[in-house]
């Protein structure tokens, strides 16, 4: 019996990965009846880290923490054993901006940390944290001050929240650190390799995003730059350059520099997490996906990541998406054989996002009848 593993990431703005993967499991039993269908819904640290956890059999544990203006959210964190994975975005991402409206001075990662410890207290070991899609520029200043760092102006009062007021930091106080982090794994997934601060830094090249301004940006990296100068006197080693160090707003910085966190690429972690080279090992073909492929994929996204993997394991690959800017010769360098686009169905993006569901299992059956039976296509 032919076996289809159905490996997809989010198709973003439209259907999470697990609906993915549902619609083209149907496609794809519609195609060629009898196929064995395993699906394994990715993400690679960003939204939708987490429901690719539960997925894989993680245990959904319910938290209420900050948003990102402080506003209290229903998130939670996934659990097997003693490992525990967190989602930023789920908390502390741009989708919990209150209507939408950013906050680039005062946006916290303080839901990042309540989440961490959250999963301490529930007897967490290895905490792995997806840091894609932040709302703030703070440094990590919330998720440490969540974790029982105090940073405090020269009256040794409690900073308030946001990057904006890192420039007040007189002093870091790490003598009331959650103990549990001490004895903690904690592992970061991240997929950039910016420094904390300068043109390449936090503030310079994501603040915008967040809705920062040039004078905010220059506010922004001159007041990280303060928080690290303080941190390295706290620590006693300053980290504010090593790659990463301006994922999520300055969260790496903190994470390295104070949870002695490891930043590894994010796909790479979820696979492991989620044993993938023991889901995919007996598979004939492998189906990725994802909203846009395009040069950003290319770049350590998990399509790529799941295809490298398939292919290492001899399954043969191919890849939905919303639409696909990439040519022949990118895909095949990437690990994929062909790339099927709803936009070749739907021309109108507006449309096809509607019914992404509806147009994906077309574009199933059509892979099942081309890659899967027998017979000239």
């Amino acid at each position: 019996m032919t076996r289809v593993l159905v490996a997809p990431d989010k198709f973003k703005g439209s259907l999470t990965a697990a609906e993915v993967a549902a619609a083209v499991t149907r496609g794809l039993h519609a195609g060629a009846p009898g196929l064995e269908i395993r699906a394994v819904p990715v993400a690679d640290g960003g939204d939708g880290t987490l429901a690719a956890a539960v997925a894989a059999g993680f245990e959904r544990v319910p938290v209420t923490a900050a948003g990102p203006t402080g506003e209290p959210v229903a998130t939670g964190y996934g659990r097997r054993g003693e490992v525990a994975v967190v989602e930023m975005a789920d908390v502390s991402g741009l989708s919990r901006l209150p209507a939408g409206r950013p906050a680039p001075l005062t946006a916290t990662s303080r839901g990042t940390g309540e989440v961490i410890a959250a999963a301490l207290a529930g007897g967490a070991r290895r905490v792995v944290v997806g840091i894609g899609g932040s709302a703030c520029t703070d440094g990590g200043a919330g998720m440490l001050q969540a974790l029982g760092a105090r940073l405090l102006d020269a009256d040794g009062r409690e900073l308030p929240a946001g990057g904006g007021a890192l420039g007040d930091l007189a002093r870091v106080d790490l003598g009331r650190l959650h103990p549990a982090v001490a004895g903690a794994e904690i592992v970061v997934a991240c997929d950039v390799d910016n420094p904390l601060t300068g043109p390449g830094g936090a503030a310079a090249v994501y603040g915008p995003q967040k809705g920062a301004d040039e004078a905010s940006v220059q506010l922004l990296d001159r007041n990280l730059a303060h928080l690290a100068d303080r941190v390295a006197d706290a620590t006693g080693q300053d980290v504010r350059s090593a790659p990463g160090a301006g994922a999520a707003g300055g969260v790496g910085f903190a994470a390295m520099a104070v949870l002695g966190a490891a930043l590894r690429p994010g796909i790479d972690l979820l696979l492991d997490l989620l044993d993938f080279a023991a889901q995919v090992r007996d598979a004939d073909l492998v189906v990725v996906g994802e909203g846009s492929l395009d040069e950003q994929t290319l770049h350590g996204k998990a399509p790529v990541g799941v295809a490298r993997m398939a292919r290492e394991a001899g399954a043969a690959v191919v890849a939905v998406c919303g639409r696909s800017t990439l040519d022949e010769q990118q895909l095949r360098a990437a690990g994929i054989d062909a790339a099927y686009a709803l936009a070749e169905l739907e021309p109108d993006t507006a449309r096809s996002m509607a019914h992404a569901a509806e147009l994906l299992e077309r574009v199933a059956a059509d892979i099942a009848v081309r890659h899967l039976t027998p017979g000239p296509r």
